[in-house]
């Protein structure tokens, strides 16, 4: 026979549990699209938080003088950097936080760190001058940052707009680097102006229009000649033999080589902007904070 729920003797319904009225609750969100709780992926933060690490090293190692440390950590962490974000597209594990984050790494391992090596290695006896011209470094890495975050949709992928900060962190401590090397010898003493210099570059034009070429249009899949691959081989050979010296120029001709791009952009009278100006840039609605 049937079994009936019983009434109470007002004639109402018996009242539910309380547990059943939570999960009808839980399922009323679910039908109007609440949010849910968004994962952070470990892969690629792992690279990112080891490139924090070695920025948080190098200024560690700035701090008690050891400049050649210094100077290694924030080259690591510029490959760590690169890899980060090649890593998360070839894993599918991009999110907006792992762009976050990223953002947030490079500033201490290629704005503060780079400022502070060159600080405590040269500008340290200039006074005012010393600590002002760091702070042009700190500040253009900071804002050549915050720039990239809110232009990302509409440049030209293939130049960056400025250095980008890890050239120009590279260009910091690739100089420090090279004077410290044994085989040079120079002391901070007599390049504390050349020192000065760099840094003030360094920090303007990571902040200017000028374009630098970024390689994203490289096809590492593409069959190449046989001289390439000889060229390449090379290279890595001299790097080898005198790192301390052979780096620095490399990243000097790159940090001209987009003046050098602008002057014949202007030569040729062609457009020298990589943001399109003939129609207004409306990205106020992905700018990251």
């Amino acid at each position: 026979m049937p079994a009936f729920p019983r009434r109470k003797k007002n004639g109402t319904a018996p009242r539910a549990p309380r547990f059943s009225r939570l999960k009808r609750f839980g399922r009323r969100a679910e039908d109007k699209g609440a949010p849910r709780g968004r994962g952070i992926y470990l892969l690629p933060n792992a690279f990112t938080t080891g490139a924090l690490f070695c920025g948080f090293y190098a200024i560690v190692m700035a701090m008690n003088q050891r400049f050649e440390h210094a100077c290694w950590a924030v080259f690591i962490a510029m490959v760590l950097d690169g890899l980060d974000g090649r890593i998360a597209r070839l894993t599918n594990t991009q999110s907006e936080f792992g762009a976050q984050y990223d953002s947030l790494s490079d500033m201490v391992s290629f704005g503060a760190a780079p400022a502070l090596v060159i600080y405590e290695y040269a500008l340290r006896g200039l006074g005012k001058l010393g600590w002002i011209a760091a702070f042009v470094y700190c500040a253009g890495a900071a804002l050549r940052l915050a720039r990239f975050n809110t232009n990302i949709e509409v440049v030209d992928k293939r130049f960056f707009q400025g250095l980008p900060s890890p050239a120009a962190a590279a260009l910091v401590v690739g100089f420090i680097m090279m004077m410290s090397d044994p085989d040079i010898n120079i002391s901070a003493r007599q390049v504390d102006w050349v020192s000065w210099c760099i840094a003030v570059f360094a920090g303007l034009t990571m902040v200017s229009n000028v374009p630098f070429y970024s390689f994203k249009d490289v096809n590492f899949r593409k069959s190449v000649p046989f001289i390439v691959v000889f060229l390449i081989a090379l290279g890595l050979a001299l790097v080898a033999i005198a790192p301390a010296v052979v780096l620095w120029p490399i990243f000097v001709v790159y940090g001209l080589s987009g003046y050098v791009v602008f002057a014949i952009q202007r030569a040729k009278g062609k457009r020298v902007s990589i943001i399109p100006t003939d129609e207004p840039i409306e990205n106020d609605k992905v700018e990251r904070r």
